[in-house]
């Protein structure tokens, strides 16, 4: 018996009687994270890791909630049920399912290296392996976070010495307050967007350590805000909450700036290429930690790494689902909380890469 499979509902497990991250009201929901397009309102009881029940009632106010601290399992119909962290953002989980012999492990949306912010990621050993791809292309690698942490903080320096404002639009959870996590609070004050400061606060209250933000009415002189670095969601871009900022520089944080045409359309003056979803090299390196020799790949470039997948001898294969939807329609609403679906890509466009890495992390030759 296969562990999971997809339904209309969303990915379910038969032996338990509960979906993981279902898109529609389910009776029993067990959820990875609190991006809106995995975690929804409307369930009769959720199951989560501890770590993420702060933001989870943040943004879903108070629902039936029970929690696991990660590691810890809990047996429902014969289903021992366990969150191991995904690195992803915070309270990030994956989610293990063990059962008759067969241990299955839904990862949500991860990624490697640690930052800071959210309890690192974790490989769990497996024998079918439920992946994300948003990201699932050889064109996408990431910086490191210390390299990434100069460039932006290198940017708002100029910027404060030539008496510009710094505007960074980033999305609400989890991407902003990573970037809080890296900036110099040395070099001035610290503004943050109103959509920003309730999850700030879970985020503090969970003991993160991000350093002291101000609302744009609490920066007193003008002088003052010309060396600030303002943290906006995307949907302030554009609108009146802007010009009193005056003659400002601006910056858009996001994997999708490892193309450079999305700067473009975006229209700002610097792209930062920042995610909190793995690249292809961890994406690739995460899968083969595992073990699994059964990979099911759902939203992003799900045909080009199921592919990639089965010329490496793994049984892979698609499942179909909701995620990333749900992104583009908080994002159209102004509260942004995930990266969403992919651009359309020209791979001329793309900013050069180096070969596609096999699963154990060598360059292909």
């Amino acid at each position: 018996m296969d562990l999971v499979v997809p339904r209309p509902e969303g990915l379910y497990c038969p032996p338990g009687d509960f979906y993981i991250d279902p898109w529609r009201p389910v009776a029993r929901a067990v959820i990875t994270h609190g991006h809106g397009d995995h975690a929804r309102p409307g369930h009769r009881h959720y199951l989560a890791a501890a770590a993420g029940a702060g933001i989870l009632r943040a943004r879903l106010g108070d629902i039936p909630l029970e929690t696991l601290p990660y590691g810890r399992s809990l047996r429902h119909r014969g289903v021992d049920i366990s969150f191991h962290p995904a690195g992803h953002v915070l309270g990030s989980a994956q989610v293990r399912l063990a059962y008759g012999g067969e241990v299955w492990v839904a990862s949500g949306d991860y990624k490697l290296e640690a930052d800071g912010t959210c309890a690192p990621f974790e490989p769990v050993r497996c024998d079918a392996f439920i992946t994300e791809s948003t990201f699932g292309l050889p064109i996408y690698r990431w910086p490191p976070q210390a390299e990434l942490a100069a460039q932006i903080n290198a940017w708002w320096a100029a910027n404060a010495a030539a008496g510009r404002t710094s505007v960074l639009f980033c999305y609400a959870f989890g991407k902003a307050q990573r970037i809080l996590h890296m900036l110099d609070a040395a070099i001035g004050p610290i503004v943050v967007h109103g959509a920003l400061e309730a999850l700030n606060a879970a985020y503090r209250d969970a003991g993160v350590a991000l350093p002291a933000t101000l609302r744009v009415n609490d920066v007193g002189e003008a002088a003052a805000l010309r060396q600030a670095m303002v943290l906006a969601s995307p949907s302030a871009q554009g609108s009146p909450w802007l010009r009193r900022f005056g003659d400002y520089a601006d910056a858009f944080a996001s994997g999708w700036m490892r193309i450079r045409g999305t700067r473009r359309r975006r229209g700002v003056d610097r792209g930062f290429v920042l995610s909190d979803h793995a690249d292809w090299p961890g994406l690739l390196a995460a899968i083969a930690a595992t073990g699994a020799g059964r990979v099911f790949v759902t939203h992003g470039s799900v045909p080009v790494l199921v592919r990639w997948l089965a010329e490496q001898g793994l049984q892979a294969q698609a499942f179909d689902t909701e995620y990333g939807e749900g992104a583009q329609a908080e994002e159209a609403a102004g509260s942004e909380t995930e990266e969403g679906v992919a651009p359309q890509v020209d791979v001329a466009d793309a900013e050069p890469a180096t070969p596609p890495a096999k699963p154990g992390g060598e360059p292909a030759q």
